[in-house]
């Protein structure tokens, strides 16, 4: 049985047998397995340090610390988390700073359909360490605090509402969230070694001022999490049977699939809401000449493609295409003491947007962000 046959099938086996899951006719194709990318190789780094495939090309759009470009707004520092929302005939980027001491929050910038930049504002301030989050259906910004006691923070991109402290999701140590609109569920990773995989039903959807929180158990059953607020108990020790995951990262939902990471274990998971199911997508245990580690921030595009920042490893931003093939889409060079985050597409999907959170400095004030242009694919 060849290496690529073989690994399939001990993690169908693994997830069959071991955990009790039932495996899909889709994850029988995973994990993704070390290929070649749709967009072929990388190309020497650009003027920006970036290594890229042919026909693409990088900007800086903003830097820590320093005013936005056409905007007095100076940029925060410690970029992480992002996404864009659409804005008339442009879009807006949301970005986190994870920044403690009341030093965090989320800025965003605003782009003409040209991607002209046209202003940058704060949209939240005074929070701590706001890592990951998501969007929703109707247009904010979960912003999450990855601190013990942190909170989620529904924010406006647009900037005329103000923030809103959404208690009842729990308080604990927030990474992402990621929003499923058929079962009206907002699923929530926890960024701990232990830490438990969430889902927070609101009592009405598109209102998440209150709701019930709970938690995957290792029967693929949902438990309500008695005491949301986490005190004197951590919500991850209320539940008895509770599935740990290894450092809950990113998160990214797409029809009936919530895709999330765990960094302690360098995975990155599918959970099948529709036919309550849960598999590992990517493994690096389970990959020849694994090119993605350190998982981190992960996204979509319309195409199918999923793409995976690293929070070390060689500073790549990691494709895995929907025919189960993991190849590195771009890297960063000379930042090897940074992270890479806040990948996300403008609407139309023609641009990407990403941070390196300490940049060349090593510091959270040199962070940079950067956008990325060229022929991404619209078909397979």
């Amino acid at each position: 049985m060849e290496r690529r046959s073989f690994l399939r099938a001990a993690v169908v086996s693994a997830g069959s047998v071991a955990l009790g899951f039932s495996v899909t006719r889709q994850a029988l194709a995973y994990p993704a397995q070390t290929g070649t990318s749709p967009y072929g190789a990388l190309q020497a780094a650009d003027a920006n340090g970036i290594m890229l495939p042919q026909g693409f090309t990088s900007r800086v759009i903003a830097r820590s610390t320093q005013a936005v470009a056409n905007t007095g707004y100076t940029w925060h520092s410690a970029p992480d988390g992002g996404v864009c929302f659409a804005d008339g005939t442009g879009w807006i980027y949301v970005s986190n700073a994870e920044m403690g001491s009341g030093g965090g929050g989320v800025s965003a910038i605003k782009f003409d359909s040209n991607s002209n930049i046209t202003s940058a504002y704060r949209i939240l301030s005074g929070t701590n360490r706001n890592c990951a989050g998501g969007p929703t259906p109707w247009n904010t910004w979960i912003s999450c605090e990855e601190v013990d006691t942190g909170y989620c923070w529904e924010t406006d991109p647009y900037g005329v509402n103000a923030a809103m402290r959404r208690a009842a999701m729990g308080r604990f140590n927030h990474e992402a969230a990621a929003c499923d609109p058929v079962r009206k569920v907002v699923y929530l990773t926890e960024d701990k070694s232990d830490g438990g995989f969430y889902r927070f039903v609101p009592t009405t959807w598109g209102d998440l001022s209150s709701g019930t929180l709970q938690v995957l158990k290792t029967d693929l059953t949902w438990a309500t999490v008695p005491d949301p607020d986490g005190s004197p108990t951590t919500t991850r020790k209320q539940v008895s049977g509770m599935k740990v995951f290894n450092g809950g990262e990113g998160a990214f939902y797409r029809n009936d699939i919530c895709y999330f990471t765990t960094k302690g274990d360098n995975k990155v998971w599918a959970y099948n809401a529709a036919a309550n199911t849960l598999d590992v997508v990517y493994d690096d245990n389970l990959t020849s000449n694994p090119p993605l580690t350190g998982v981190d921030n992960i996204t979509g595009a319309s195409v199918g493609d999923l793409y995976v920042a690293e929070d070390g490893g060689n500073m790549e931003i990691c494709v895995i295409t929907p025919d189960d093939i993991i190849a590195p889409f771009l890297r960063v060079t000379n930042q090897s003491s940074s992270e890479l985050c806040g990948v996300a597409f403008n609407p139309a999907g023609n641009r990407m947007y990403f941070s390196s959170q300490r940049g060349t400095s090593g510091s959270s004030s040199g962070g940079i962000t950067y956008e990325v242009t060229g022929p991404f694919r619209t078909s397979l």
